[in-house]
């Protein structure tokens, strides 16, 4: 399979002040979630100027993949500009005929996922006529590479607080009603074995997994612990010391940088607890060379490269034009 561009597709984020609440009113459309809500989170941008970390992370992403591929590349967004909408249109008026998909997440499940491959449904019916081809590159979460950058970052955060410190992994929690939407426990699944891979590479035989940022009605259960509640139970157990690795984020989110660096360091402050939080890939070379294998596994045609370990999740395929590939996923 040949490609003559590669689009690099992500959540997106606000660049300004004034662009936070028209962001948020597009993360959340057709939920009803209420305005005093939505200013609340507001906050968690502002408190950084309105500015999420993730577009220019992207854009450095982007270049870094340019400096290693012979391909153009283009970047959209689902929910803020360059939305990706507008960015096929400028794919097709190029001439693009076929480009794969890199999505800026690891994972299987419905918002992991499944959304991306309706970002790229919606945007070829929005270009029309002359559409490009769009392949979306398979999950990656257990790529050597991916697992070498989290490994890494665990072994630096390390340096940084005392010897004996707690490892604990962190990811985006969902709701327990869409946990099987894409497939068994298919995002959990996964992300317990990428925990599992990390932590044996990085030397830890016992170590924790949680989950973060929950959002909507307290009555709607979602994926537990938390990891503010496990934060507290470590410190009543006698934790003096604790390294958070965001294993479900591959770049320095809101919810990395406001619910982590910010609240759960605070946190782990007035519990006299000693903090570190393990690096994301972000721009990182290593990061750029994974897009690149990717490309190379359905130019070739040549097996995908895996870490194998325990209860290894079925490999999950790459998808064409915005068909969702549900019935491979295991």
């Amino acid at each position: 399979m040949e490609f003559d561009a590669l689009l690099l597709l992500s959540f997106g984020g606000p660049e300004a002040p004034e662009h936070v609440m028209p962001f948020l009113e597009n993360v959340t459309q057709g939920r009803g979630i209420p305005r005093e809500r939505l200013a609340s989170v507001a906050e968690h941008y502002l408190h950084f100027g309105g500015v999420s970390p993730i577009n220019a992370i992207n854009r450095a992403l982007i270049r870094a993949i340019e400096a290693e591929i012979d391909l153009p590349v283009y970047f959209g967004n689902r929910n803020w500009a360059p939305y990706v909408e507008d960015t096929v249109a400028s794919m097709r008026d190029n001439g693009i005929r076929r480009a794969a998909v890199f999505a800026t997440s690891a994972w299987g499940g419905y918002s992991s996922c499944t959304q991306y491959v309706e970002d790229i449904a919606r945007a070829r019916t929005a270009a029309g006529d002359g559409a490009p081809e769009l392949v979306r590159l398979r999950q990656y979460y257990d790529h050597p590479l991916f697992v070498e950058m989290f490994t890494e970052a665990i072994g630096a955060a390390a340096q940084t607080v005392p010897d004996g410190a707690r490892l604990v992994f962190t990811a985006h929690s969902i709701p327990l009603a869409a946990r099987s939407r894409c497939g068994p426990d298919l995002y959990s699944r996964q992300v317990a074995h990428a925990s599992r891979l990390v932590a044996t590479a990085a030397g830890y035989d016992d170590y924790d997994q949680v989950w973060q940022s929950r959002s909507g009605p307290p009555q709607v259960p979602w994926l537990e612990p938390d990891v503010a509640d496990h934060l507290t139970a470590l410190a009543e157990g006698g934790t003096k010391a604790v390294i958070v690795c965001p294993i479900g984020f591959v770049a320095d989110h809101i919810e990395v940088v406001w619910d982590l660096d910010y609240e759960l360091r605070q946190q782990a402050e007035k519990l006299g607890i000693a903090f570190a939080r393990a690096a994301t890939p972000n721009a990182d070379p290593r990061f750029a060379g994974l897009v690149v294998d990717l490309i190379d596994e359905l130019r070739t045609g040549r097996e995908p490269v895996r870490v194998a370990g325990p209860d290894m999740p079925a490999l999950q395929g790459f998808s064409v034009d915005g068909v969702v590939c549900t019935p491979n996923c295991g």
